[in-house]
């Protein structure tokens, strides 16, 4: 796998997949084909996206966070070339409503909002779905878990080449599906080796790597994902992040499943919302939060 991005076709997977565990056992990230989103509509929003990125500062601040950082981000001093806005639940007409409302979006791009929000969401479901299966967890449900998206405008300069877009880090939640930019690189992970490896462009496909919150759910089992966005060449790169993670108060413990004498409970039952407070509260951005719940420590 080493300096690769396997590519998985979500038809082909039945039943227990030894594989897609492989892969997300050792890398925790993953490209997708035969995903569930239309390519026209993938292209669409994409469109809508940078439309929506285009408008006046007033107005994007309307995209207010419902929790912490889930509504416009401005550039800052640490991320001067990125900006983004965010809709808290895909999976909600009302979340969905009100994002295009505040946006004063036009009828077409709110129909292409709310169907991308359709589409994405039973993509993440699925994958969700077949990664527990792949674990030997049958019948496992996220149906309850809400399902975040966050579209990102990184503004690069000839003079940014080789700085950074986004700073390393990792996400909060269980997975995230990212329709990244098919012309403009610059998304790299962190292997298993410990070395950053590039997510070079594959038009069609979604990127899907593992958060956080996979780690304690899967026992240890599940490795979340280092991961950074560099300025390759100049332009606007665009891309569309998808998080599928736990409702606040839901808490989050290894599945029996994954317990047993030979392989105790490594982490400390604990909310979503909690984890998230240890990571802001903190500042520890690349899954070090995890450590603070580590039993064997």
């Amino acid at each position: 796998m080493e300096g690769e991005i396997p590519v998985v076709d979500l038809e082909q997977i039945e039943g227990k997949s030894e594989k897609l565990r492989e892969i997300c056992e050792k890398l925790g990230c993953l490209r997708v084909i035969n995903h569930g989103v239309p390519l026209k509509l993938m292209a669409e929003m994409k469109s809508v996206s940078r439309q929506l990125l285009d408008l006046p500062d007033e107005i994007k601040r309307r995209n207010v966070d419902v929790i912490p950082g889930s509504g416009y981000m401005a550039p800052s001093d640490k991320n001067p070339l990125y900006e983004a806005l965010g809709l808290f639940d895909v999976a909600s007409s009302v979340s969905v409503s009100t994002f295009c409302s505040r946006l004063q979006a036009s009828p077409y791009q709110r129909e292409i909002i709310e169907k991308y929000a359709e589409a994405i969401y039973k993509s993440a479901i699925d994958i969700a779905s077949k990664m527990a299966t792949s674990l030997g967890l049958k019948g496992y449900s996220f149906e309850s878990w809400p399902c975040q998206f966050r579209i990102n405008k990184y503004s690069f300069t000839p003079e940014a080449i080789g700085s950074s877009g986004v700073q390393i880090h990792t996400d909060s939640g269980f997975l995230t599906i990212l329709q990244d930019d098919e012309d403009l690189g610059g998304l790299e992970i962190m292997n298993e080796s410990g070395v950053f490896v590039a997510v070079d462009p594959l038009p069609g496909t979604l990127v899907v790597n593992l958060g956080d919150i996979a780690v304690p759910w899967s026992n240890g089992i599940l490795r979340n994902v280092q991961h950074r966005v560099l300025c390759k060449g100049a332009g606007i790169r665009m891309s569309i992040a998808t998080f599928l993670s736990p409702p606040p108060d839901q808490i989050i413990e290894a599945d029996p499943e994954f317990v047993d004498a030979n392989h105790p409970r490594l982490y400390a039952p604990i909310t979503y919302g909690e984890l998230r407070k240890l990571r802001f509260a903190n500042k520890l951005h690349s899954g070090e939060s995890l450590q603070l719940i580590r039993l064997d420590n």
